[in-house]
């Protein structure tokens, strides 16, 4: 790392660091074409453009879900606080711990609300029960859930609404305390008033938080980021403070497409 990139993270800025990401999916088919952009520390980064034109690929790669995916290859360099993420020697127990996810869908497991939050502690070894049942109540807190569910922490968690699930999910992904937290369009399939309670909790969120969200509501990314991204055939095609992007776009097709006169 350069001097002036280690003095960018020393003092908050470019927690997120991707630099020439390339992503190829079934050896040759390229998904993401020399991506390059910075998301500073408490943060959010909302990621933009039609479907299939990279979005989920570009976060997928930052805790390395994409190696679940056969057949698939990343080129270039994706640091968070400084330090890879990619090449063999990583542990990626350790590295989904600092970077947590939200799907499109709520996931909850088939499990009680306490368990499903407490999920992720057991497997970094968190067994003692005062511990787990204080970080629990404190994930839950900072999801926006706890008020709804402390009198039924041993309920299913499949008896929540969709909205609640994916708070829940939130929590989560909380529970282990990351650095970073992803949202694949975690509103998507959500009604007005739990996509309202979760665009709340975003803003909560980032200043404890880094947080790179993909959405395909143009409106939703002007509420929530302070900084927005266009994505385009896999291509990063503006990438600006998000009141400059939708007020003063550099790019046509940025214009266009925040016009609605394409995409």
């Amino acid at each position: 790392m350069t001097e002036k990139s280690k003095d960018a993270v020393q003092s908050g800025k470019e927690y997120v660091q991707i630099r020439n990401l390339n992503v190829f999916y079934n050896h040759d088919k390229q998904a993401l074409h020399d991506v390059t952009l910075s998301v500073d520390r408490n943060k959010v980064l909302a990621l933009i453009g039609p479907s299939g034109c990279g979005k989920s690929t570009l976060i997928k790669a930052v805790n390395r879900i994409l190696d679940l995916i056969p057949e698939t290859r990343i080129e270039g360099d994706i640091r968070v606080g400084g330090e890879t993420v990619l090449g063999p020697q990583i542990d990626m127990t350790e590295l989904r711990q600092r970077v947590g996810m939200v799907f499109q869908r709520p996931n909850p497991f088939p499990q009680t609300i306490y368990d499903n939050v407490a999920y992720g502690l057991r497997i970094h070894g968190v067994r003692d029960r005062g511990t787990l049942d204080e970080i629990v109540e404190w994930a839950l807190r900072n999801s926006a859930l706890w008020e709804e569910v402390k009198d039924r922490l041993k309920a299913s968690a499949m008896d929540l609404s969709g909205g609640q699930q994916q708070r829940l999910c939130i929590a989560r992904a909380l529970a282990v305390q990351p650095d970073v937290l992803l949202m694949d369009e975690p509103c998507s399939a959500l009604d007005p008033i739990a996509t309202g309670k979760i665009e709340e909790l975003i803003q909560a969120l980032k200043k404890d938080y880094t947080i790179l969200i993909v959405t395909h509501n143009m409106q939703q990314a002007a509420r929530v980021s302070n900084y927005t991204a266009l994505m385009w055939l896999g291509k990063l095609i503006e990438h600006g403070k998000t009141k400059d992007f939708f007020t003063n776009p550099k790019e046509k097709i940025t214009e266009d497409y925040i016009t609605g006169r394409s995409g």
